[in-house]
C-alpha cells in the first residue's frame, strides 16, 4: 500500500496564535507542504481581513484559501415551514410537540417569510436560521462558521488523495475557562491526535504562554495584528460573544460603525423569531431584553461604567481614540 503524502493544513485567523502556528509549520515543513485556510465568518474586523488576507500572505510568501458556511439548506427548510403557517396550518402540524416552543402566527410567519432570505454574511444567515445569536452557553458560531468549514476543506485535500494533519492555534494559557476545561483529560489536551480516514489535528503551541507568541513573530520579522494595539485581545469576531466589558467599550470608542451593524443585525434577526423571542447579541438573562429590535447599544454604555454599572468612567476618554493600547504590552 502506497502512503499518502502528509499536507499540513494551517487554520489561520488573523490572530496571534494562528499566525504563530503558520510560522512553525513553515518552518519544519516549507511552504511547499502547507496549506493556509481561513474561515470567514462574516463578523470580522476590515483589519482583519486585510492582515490575513493580504498581509500575511505578502510577508510569509504563502496563498490563504478562503472558506465560508453556506445555510442555503437550513434557509429553506424554515421557509418552508413558516410558509405552512403562514398559510393558515396550525403550528401543531407544522411543530408537532415543540408548538410551545414556538408560538407562530400567520402574521409572524408572513413577516418572517419577507425578511428570511440568505444575505451571504454566514455569521448572520446563522442567526438567522437559528432564531437568536450565539451565547457562552450555546456557542455554536465556532462549530458551524469555522470547525464545519475548515473539517470539510481537509477533507476535500483527503480526498484529493492526501493525508492531512490539521494544524490548529489552540492554547492552554489562553484564558482561565480554557485551562480549567483542557487541564483535564480530554482530547483537546493533546498535542496530536489521530481522527482517523487520513485526518489528524495537531496543536504545536498548545503550552506556549502569550509572549512565546509574539516572541516568535519578532524572530519571523512579521508584525502582529494592529488590532492588538488598539485594545482588542482577541481578533476572531469584531465584537465577539465572548468580548469583555472594557474590549466593548473599546469597540465602540473606536469602531463605532461596528455598534451599528451589530444594532441592524439584531432588528433583522428579531424579525425572523418567534414571539418574545430574547433576541440579543450580548444574552441578558431571561429579562431586559425580550420583544426589543436590539439591545447592544444598552449594553454598550453599561460597558462604559464602573462599580457594577453604577458609575460611568471619568478617565474612559482621556487618551484619544487613535492612541495605542495593548493588553500584551505591545505599545511599550
Amino acid at each position: 500500500m502506497i502512503a499518502r503524502p502528509t499536507l499540513h493544513v494551517v487554520s489561520m485567523s488573523g490572530g496571534k496564535d494562528s499566525t504563530a502556528t503558520a510560522l512553525v509549520a513553515i518552518e519544519l515543513h516549507g511552504r511547499e507542504n502547507c496549506r493556509f485556510v481561513f474561515a470567514d465568518t462574516g463578523n470580522e474586523h476590515e483589519s482583519t481581513y486585510a492582515y490575513a488576507l493580504d498581509y500575511l500572505p505578502r510577508a510569509l510568501g504563502i496563498t490563504v484559501d478562503v472558506v465560508r458556511a453556506d445555510f442555503a439548506d437550513e434557509f429553506a427548510t424554515k421557509r418552508a415551514n413558516l410558509a405552512r403557517i403562514a398559510a393558515g396550518e396550525p403550528e401543531s402540524a407544522v411543530y408537532g410537540r415543540r408548538k410551545f416552543q414556538y408560538h407562530w402566527t400567520r402574521e409572524l410567519a408572513a413577516r418572517a417569510l419577507e425578511v428570511l432570505h440568505p444575505t451571504g454574511i454566514p455569521f448572520l444567515d446563522l442567526c438567522m436560521v437559528r432564531g437568536g445569536f450565539p451565547s457562552r452557553k450555546r456557542q455554536f458560531c465556532t462549530e458551524y462558521l469555522k470547525t464545519e468549514p475548515l473539517t470539510e476543506y481537509a477533507l476535500a485535500r483527503i480526498d484529493e488523495g492526501h493525508a492531512v494533519w490539521s494544524w490548529q492555534g489552540v492554547r492552554i494559557d489562553e484564558s482561565e475557562s480554557r485551562r480549567s476545561r483542557l487541564q483535564g483529560t480530554g482530547a483537546c489536551v493533546r498535542a496530536f491526535e489521530v481522527v482517523g480516514g487520513g485526518l489528524s489535528i495537531y496543536r504545536p503551541i498548545l503550552r506556549w504562554n502569550v509572549d512565546n507568541v509574539f516572541e516568535a513573530h519578532a524572530l519571523a520579522g512579521i508584525e502582529p495584528n494592529p488590532l492588538y494595539l488598539q485594545g482588542m485581545t482577541r481578533v476572531g469576531c469584531m465584537p465577539c460573544i465572548n468580548c469583555s466589558k472594557a474590549e466593548l467599550a473599546a469597540i465602540a470608542r473606536r469602531f463605532p460603525h461596528h455598534v451599528a451593524r451589530v444594532a441592524e443585525w439584531e432588528r433583522i434577526v428579531s424579525l425572523v423569531c418567534r414571539r418574545d423571542s430574547p433576541v440579543s447579541f450580548f444574552h441578558r438573562g431571561t429579562q431586559g431584553h425580550a420583544g426589543q429590535a436590539t439591545t447592544i447599544l444598552d449594553v454598550v454604555e453599561w460597558a462604559k461604567t464602573t462599580r457594577g454599572g453604577r458609575q460611568y468612567d471619568l478617565l474612559a476618554d482621556a487618551a484619544p481614540a487613535t492612541a495605542c493600547a495593548s493588553a500584551y504590552g505591545l505599545c511599550e
